[in-house]
C-alpha cells in the first residue's frame, strides 16, 4: 500500500531530508585524492548523529556502514573501507537519515580531482536525467512517466540505465511502495497523488546496463567494468510542481 503523508508527517520528513542532504554535501566535500572511503563514512555518521538523527543504512538488512560509497565501476552499495581515493576516480555517495520516525534518502556522484571528459559527461547526464524525470512527477501522471523520461534522456546521450535496481517510495520505511524504475514505457504504474513521497534515483552506466553482485552480497558493479554514476533525491508529489525534499536550506 502506498503511504500518503499528512502535513504534520511531511514537516518531520522535511527535517529528516534536510539532514540527509547535508550529509550528502559533507561527503561530497570530502571527495578528494588521499581520503579513504571509511573516513567519509565516519564523518557522515557523526554528523547525522549530531543532528539528533540515525543513519538509515547502518545495519539495514545487515549493511555494515552508514554510507554507500561506490567508486568507478561500482554502481551501488559499495562498502566503505581502507580504499584511498585517487585523482580521476568518480565517487557515488548514497546516504539516508532517520529523524522522528521518517527517512530521507539521496545520492550523488562526485569527481575526485580532475576526471576524464567522458566521466564528467556521465556524471552530468545522470544528474540531469533526474530532473528530466521529475518534470513528470505531478498529480495525475503515472510512475512510469517519470521512468520513461529518464530512460529517454540517458539513452539519447549514449549511456544505459540499470534495470536490476529501481527507485522507491520512502517515509516511515526506507523502502516503501511504489517502485520507481528508471526505464519503461509511459502510462503505467500507480497514479501520482499529493502526499506521495518517492526516491527517484537514476543509476546510469557508460556501457551495458547489466550488473553483478560481488561475494560480499552488497557491492554491485557493472558487468563490463565500465564506469557508473548515481543521482537521487526524495521528492514530494504536490498539487503543483514536485518538491525536492533533500535540500539543505533551513537546516
Amino acid at each position: 500500500m502506498i503511504a500518503i503523508k499528512n502535513e504534520h508527517e511531511l514537516q518531520v520528513m522535511r527535517k529528516a531530508c534536510k539532514i540527509t542532504a547535508a550529509a550528502r554535501a559533507l561527503a561530497g566535500e570530502m571527495v578528494r585524492p588521499g581520503v579513504s572511503t571509511r573516513s567519509i563514512d565516519r564523518a557522515v555518521h557523526d554528523f547525522i548523529v549530531s543532528q539528533g538523527a540515525k543513519p538509515s543504512f547502518l545495519h539495514y538488512s545487515g549493511y555494515p556502514a552508514s554510507v554507500c560509497i561506490s567508486v568507478n565501476s561500482t554502481v551501488i552499495h559499495g562498502i566503505p573501507d581502507h580504499y584511498v581515493l585517487k585523482e580521476g576516480d568518480i565517487v557515488s555517495v548514497d546516504v539516508g537519515a532517520c529523524y522522528g520516525g521518517f527517512h530521507g534518502d539521496c545520492a550523488a556522484t562526485y569527481p575526485c580531482g580532475a576526471v576524464s571528459a567522458e566521466a564528467q559527461k556521465l556524471i552530468d547526464v545522470t544528474k540531469e536525467s533526474f530532473f528530466q524525470g521529475i518534470r513528470f512527477a505531478t498529480r495525475g501522471n503515472r510512475v512510469s512517466d517519470i521512468s520513461h523520461a529518464i530512460q529517454t534522456y540517458v539513452e539519447s546521450n549514449g549511456f544505459s540505465v540499470v534495470r536490476d535496481y529501481v527507485g522507491h517510495g520512502v517515509g516511515r520505511q526506507l523502502h516503501e511502495e511504489p517502485e520507481v524504475p528508471n526505464y519503461g514505457e509511459p502510462g503505467h504504474g500507480p497514479r501520482l497523488i499529493p502526499g506521495m513521497t518517492i526516491a527517484v534515483e537514476p543509476m546510469v552506466n557508460m556501457g551495458t546496463y547489466e550488473v553483478r553482485v560481488l561475494k560480499d552480497h552488497w557491492t554491485t558493479v557493472t558487468a563490463d567494468g565500465a564506469l557508473s554514476a548515481h543521482y537521487e533525491n526524495t521528492v514530494l508529489i504536490t498539487g503543483g510542481e514536485p518538491e525536492i525534499l533533500t535540500v539543505t536550506e533551513g537546516l
